[in-house]
């Protein structure tokens, strides 16, 4: 089944065709960073806007790089949720008018399962179970992993997810929107432990995570005061290492508590060096197997929502194979909130 997912959950358009048989053929990405970074952060009609301009331009494009055309598809799998309402509304509609033109199946994908996935796409591919670190966006959750659509929450922010904390941080150092890449470029130039900063929950017995003590503590430290170059790339080496001890931690403490052998690791914070480089540091020491997406793939994408549409859609066929001659109906909803262990299995 040839599959084109579509990705339109906050500030990233992403188109990409996943074949069941082949693999992924081919994705394309455009961000919004430049358009919100002068607002310091996402402003949700804007996204949603800009969702319209870019989706259907870039998905003629990746077609036609191809050499293909909309009569090859054999389904459409779109980001149905978690999300900014307008802007999965956006890919919702174009995914559903589309296929209901071409009379084939669409089908919503959650977002996070998306991202749970995506080390799939990678070579060497994690087998199931797996224990899965989350840290995209407004998540931080470690799942445990048996199959798709069977994932276990083990723990999760209570508060500041990682990447909220490495925004805020980053703004309070003046640098910027995105903060993460920012932060971690910085970090190189400085030195962890120059300041002392906590490291929340890291021994408190659970595989819950808090990021706004970390937060309000470097505010606590920078309120005020000139800081210099020196400093601010002290603070941010320092904040760095903060969160991912607690990431590591958790991470380490999942594996032992379940007796699993493999780690997955997904979401944007999964393409900070610094946190890979620790956690392969910890698969050699303690013989356990890391996996990570590929780095174009650890921010929100289309291509992990094709793979996770071309899974769920081949599954279904397999199981019902009236399906492709009498898709399911092309109405649809969006839902910026949803529970990711509410998923069916396949």
């Amino acid at each position: 089944m040839l599959i084109l997912g579509i990705e339109t959950s906050c500030d990233e358009t992403g188109v990409a065709l996943y074949d069941t048989q082949q693999g992924l053929l081919g994705h394309k990405l455009h961000s919004q960073v430049a358009m919100h970074a002068h607002y310091g952060g996402v402003v949700p009609e804007l996204a949603s806007r800009d969702h319209i301009r870019q989706v259907l331009p870039l998905t003629h494009a990746l077609l036609g790089e191809h050499g293909l055309v909309f009569k090859d598809l054999d389904g459409l799998a779109y980001t149905q949720g978690p999300g900014l309402a307008g802007a999965l509304l956006v890919g919702a509609s174009v995914a559903n008018g589309l296929a209901w033109s071409l009379n084939i199946p669409a089908i919503g994908i959650h977002h996070l399962e998306g991202h749970l996935l995506s080390p799939l796409l990678a070579t060497p591919a994690p087998t199931f179970p797996f224990i899965a670190l989350l840290v995209s966006g407004g998540h931080t959750q470690i799942m445990q992993v048996t199959r798709i659509g069977e994932y276990q929450l083990l723990g999760e922010t209570v508060d500041d997810a990682a990447g909220e904390a490495f925004d805020k941080t980053a703004q309070l150092l003046g640098l910027g929107y995105p903060g993460g890449p920012l932060i971690a470029e910085l970090a190189q130039r400085g030195r962890p432990g120059h300041f002392q900063l906590p490291r929340p929950m890291i021994n408190n017995g659970n595989l819950n995570f808090s990021f706004s003590g970390l937060k309000t503590a470097v505010l606590t430290l920078v309120r005020g005061k000139t800081l210099s170059a020196e400093d601010k790339a002290n603070v941010a080496a320092e904040f760095q290492a903060a969160a991912i001890d607690v990431l590591v931690a958790k991470s380490l403490s999942a594996l032992e508590s379940t007796r699993m052998q493999q780690l997955v690791v997904a979401g944007g914070v999964g393409a900070n060096a610094h946190l890979r480089q620790r956690l392969d540091k910890a698969a050699k020491e303690k013989r356990f197997q890391v996996f990570y997406p590929p780095l174009a793939l650890c921010t929100d994408n289309g291509a992990m929502i094709a793979l996770a549409g071309g899974l769920r859609l081949a599954a279904k066929s397999t199981s019902n194979p009236t399906l492709q001659a009498h898709p399911v109906s092309h109405a649809f909803t969006v839902m910026p909130r949803w529970d990711l262990q509410a998923l069916p299995t396949i």
